[in-house]
């Protein structure tokens, strides 16, 4: 079989696509920044079980919590555009469709991100 890759390629791990593993790596990277992101909400959302509503305004406007929350918001969606992306670009194969889907998630998960912290920095700061 030839090999059509040339010794620099090999060396840095480029593929075809000339993009190597960065999706991959990207992809792994944000899962492991999601485990202590996760595990901070689940802790804080049953510390805070059957509190009121002012309350739960009070622990969010908590400077340390509002900034883990923003963190977690802003890598949560980044990771679901990622894993999305592979979907679609694994299952969806006419070429409009999957440029158009990519599309419409980008701006799904930059809305969902955006309209996150902005709701988590209004609360932080009173409004």
């Amino acid at each position: 079989m030839t090999d059509f890759n040339t010794p620099l390629s090999k060396v840095r791990g480029l593929g075809s696509a000339k993009d190597g593993t960065h999706h991959w790596w990207v992809q792994r990277v944000t899962a492991i920044a999601n485990l202590p992101l996760v595990l901070f909400m689940v802790i804080s959302f049953v510390g805070n079980a059957g509190k009121g509503h002012a309350e739960w305004v009070a622990w969010l406007q908590q400077p340390v919590v509002a900034v883990l929350t923003i963190l977690f918001v802003l890598n949560i969606t980044y990771h679901m555009r990622l894993g999305l992306q592979v979907v679609i670009e694994d299952y969806v194969h006419s070429h409009g469709l999957k440029v158009g889907s990519l599309i419409l998630i980008t701006f799904a998960c930059v809305l969902i991100a955006a309209l996150s912290v902005f709701s988590i920095l209004r609360i932080a700061f009173g409004g």
